[in-house]
């Protein structure tokens, strides 16, 4: 009789779960009048999107560190030179 009781409550958790989340994923219903991109990064898994995200990320933070580097590189060369 327990575990009728435990698998009653279980399943009432389950369905109180999927109601609180169910309107979270309304908005992909209406995806094929959305443009290529956006029905793109529906029908992939999330993590790719995130992953590209983040690759673009660490480049533009790669290409801000080079520029910089050579920015104080110049510097570096003219106070030497200014030195002389």
């Amino acid at each position: 009789m327990t575990n009728t009781l435990r698998q009653e409550t279980a399943s009432v958790a389950v369905d109180t779960l999927t109601k609180s989340y169910s309107d979270r994923w309304e908005g992909l219903e209406g995806i094929e009048q959305s443009s290529y991109f956006v029905q793109m990064m529906a029908s992939n898994d999330l993590i790719f999107v995130v992953l590209g995200v983040s690759l673009i990320i660490w480049f533009v933070l790669l290409f801000y560190m080079i520029k910089i580097d050579r920015n104080l590189t110049k510097l570096e060369k003219t106070i030497k030179d200014e030195e002389k």
